[in-house]
């Protein structure tokens, strides 16, 4: 028999912001991220917006990261600071793929979340 224990922090990844609301009221207290400008919808446990793709990956304000990973990273840790509530899945508006990009390429964001 094979175990698998898998504690990274599930991420669901959205189309749009139609598919929001549903996916809150499926997984109630979940964080939320959100393209800049759109708002954190205040029945999120907790909420990070990035930036769209403005940037080309490397450059020098972004320290060679995406916006999206950034993003992840500011909610893990507002969750293990005790500055958010605790959360168990991230609900990510993903239109640009921006988040599935992070998840799938930076080793930080993926020894902490994982695709749901």
């Amino acid at each position: 028999m094979t175990w698998s224990l898998d504690t990274r922090i599930p991420v669901v990844l959205l189309p749009d912001a139609a598919a929001l609301p549903p996916a809150l009221a499926a997984h109630p207290g979940a964080a939320v991220m959100l393209p800049d400008p759109m708002p954190v919808p205040a029945e999120a446990g907790a909420g990070a917006n990035f930036l769209p793709e403005a940037h080309v990956v490397g450059c020098t304000c972004c320290g060679g990261r995406l916006p999206a990973a950034v993003a992840l990273d500011r909610l893990f840790l507002d969750r293990v600071r005790g500055h958010a509530p605790f959360f168990r899945c991230v609900l990510a508006v993903d239109h640009a793929g921006q988040v599935a990009r992070a998840l799938a390429s930076d080793p930080v964001v993926g020894a902490r979340f994982r695709a749901a």
